[in-house]
């Protein structure tokens, strides 16, 4: 019997289960270039259900339960007396979220001697310690190309909503008023603006295609250049890095993830090289950005918005500076936990599991780490070393 500790968002204020706005998500076979979607044996939930938070448990009791496994399911993740600090010891596997990440640090994985897979429902595992994992011998896996989709529409909503001032316009009407001047003062057209993204993998390359109809210049830069029939077909400009980029773009989205190389990435330096009033998107990872830079930013007006889903930690304290700050267009991290992304990320973390516990090869796309070195998916992505540092300071989020 294993024992798997599940680390979900909270249920809706007003309880589960909500009342879906719809009956049903459409089904998606393959992504775009020819990845099946995950195929496990069976689903414990109908896809169109709210399955990310503590009651949805990812549809997996059924499944772990019948097959004489432990399932312990949470959203209390920070701090020593967490429930997940109670139950790591223990554990063999973790699954966490982007979205609600139960941070793996050193500290913890040295606490679990049991545990030998950490599985992220969802993409992106910068929240563990990726360097203790593999001096661990733990795999790491999380569902590629899951929500890759739902987070480039968010990308292109964001853009819009802040070159629109979408936002503010929305309040005059909430408020009752009709200011029309107000509303404009701010606002542009996306048409003839150039249009960068720094990383062009399953996101960034999506972001690009979902622009080109808007007709901008389109611009990228990657660690991996893409084929030249793809720049030609899209009409991209590549970069040999983000210095370079940010010069000449109006609005910049940043796509990659978290990881030494991109930790701080655009700091104080890096905003003043860009344009006085392009926009900055952020859909990727919030430790990517300097958060007090970015807050200044767009204070002086360097920087016309800010927008994004992402923020270190997760939840992030009260008092964090991007709630606060002018012209920004924040949510929390919501992008790829649309109902139709959870449909397929809590698929794949079936699928994963069955392989797991059934000694089958886990997908070589989903690998981050295994066999004690980057792997798949992560050997492409990531460098070696931690992103963690730092997470602590999620447990003020409900401390203050």
């Amino acid at each position: 019997m294993a024992k798997v500790l599940c680390v979900l968002y909270d249920d809706p204020i007003d309880g589960y289960p909500p009342a879906y706005a719809r009956d049903g998500v459409p089904q998606i076979e393959r992504y775009h270039d020819g990845q099946s979607t995950p195929t496990p044996a069976g689903l414990g939930f109908q896809p169109g259900e709210l399955v990310g938070c503590v009651s949805g448990e990812l549809g997996l009791r059924e499944f772990l339960e019948g097959a004489g496994h432990q399932l312990v399911v949470t959203s209390d993740k920070d701090g020593p007396d967490s429930v997940f600090e109670r139950e790591l010891p223990d554990t063999d596997v973790v699954i966490s979220q982007p979205f609600w990440p139960a941070y793996l640090t050193a500290e913890r994985i040295a606490k679990a001697p049991k545990l030998k897979l950490a599985l992220t429902a969802g993409i992106g595992s910068d929240h563990v310690d990726l360097q203790a994992a593999i001096a661990h011998g733990l795999t790491v896996a999380e569902v590629t190309y899951s929500n890759s989709i739902s987070v480039a529409e968010h990308v292109v909503m964001m853009i819009l909503a802040l070159v629109r001032n979408y936002i503010p316009s929305y309040q005059w009407v909430i408020d009752g008023g009709w200011n029309i001047a107000d509303c404009v003062s701010r606002s542009y057209d996306l048409e003839g603006m150039q249009v960068g993204t720094v990383a062009a993998g399953r996101i960034g390359s999506a972001v690009l295609r979902r622009l080109a109809p808007f007709e901008v210049g389109l611009h990228y830069t990657d660690r991996h250049r893409l084929p030249a029939e793809v720049e030609q077909e899209l009409g991209l400009t590549f970069h040999p890095d983000a210095q370079s980029l940010v010069k000449v773009c109006d609005v910049v989205t940043i796509n990659a993830p978290l990881h030494p190389e991109t930790e701080n990435l655009f700091d104080a330096e890096m905003l003043a090289r860009m344009k006085r009033g392009a926009y900055l998107i952020n859909t990727a990872r919030g430790k990517i950005c300097d958060r007090d830079a970015v807050a200044a930013a767009c204070a002086s007006g360097q920087l016309a918005g800010y927008a994004g889903d992402v923020w270190f930690p997760q939840p992030p304290p009260r008092e964090h500076p991007w709630r606060s700050m002018p012209h920004h267009g924040m949510t929390p991290h919501t992008s790829g936990t649309s109902l139709s992304a959870q449909a397929r990320y809590a698929a794949g973390a079936r699928e994963i599991l069955e392989c797991f516990f059934d000694g089958h090869p886990i997908r070589e796309e989903y690998l981050i780490v295994d066999g004690g070195k980057l792997a798949g998916a992560g050997a492409h992505s990531y460098s070696e070393g931690n992103a963690t540092g730092g997470s602590e300071e999620a447990a003020r989020f409900t401390a203050d």
